[in-house]
């Protein structure tokens, strides 16, 4: 019995269970939600504001026509030449594939990204290209450096 006398009160306090019956201590059979109407016996609808229809939040937003919205975006993986001339060695070619072998990310998903480098850095090693999009101070660069482009 020591040890429970010797126990501490819990300073956490328990939250009000609301709606529990008029027995409950808390709310009686209304559980403070006040007498009648949308309130009490619910949620109303998500649109509904208060207002007139004209008013309404729904209506002031613009009509996004076309079924483009809808299409999932293309991801694209981007990677600078920096990082592509520490990966790769000279005479090597760089693909969608190598370039995710190299990157510890290889999961399916990231596979159907696109590959995307772009010109930060320099390049001095004679690589080729093949199927990976370059930015057009990429593709200088990478000519510049004696490498190939084949699409």
């Amino acid at each position: 019995m020591d040890i429970l006398s010797s126990l501490k009160k819990s300073t956490i306090k328990q939250a009000k269970r609301v709606g529990r019956g008029i027995g409950s201590g808390v709310g009686g059979h209304t559980t403070g939600r006040g007498a009648k109407g949308d309130n009490v016996r619910g949620h109303g609808k998500l649109t509904f504001d208060g207002t007139k229809i004209k008013k309404g939040w729904l209506k002031r937003l613009p009509l996004l026509r076309g079924k483009h919205r809808l299409l999932p975006k293309e991801d694209t993986h981007i990677i600078s030449l920096t990082q592509i001339s520490k990966w790769f060695k000279t005479g090597e070619t760089v693909d969608k594939k190598s370039v995710f072998e190299k990157v510890t990310r290889t999961s399916k998903k990231e596979l159907t990204k696109k590959v995307k480098i772009l010109s930060t850095g320099e390049l001095d090693k004679k690589l080729t290209f093949k199927g990976v999009e370059l930015s057009k101070k990429a593709v200088a660069k990478v000519l510049a450096s004696g490498g190939k482009i084949e699409s």
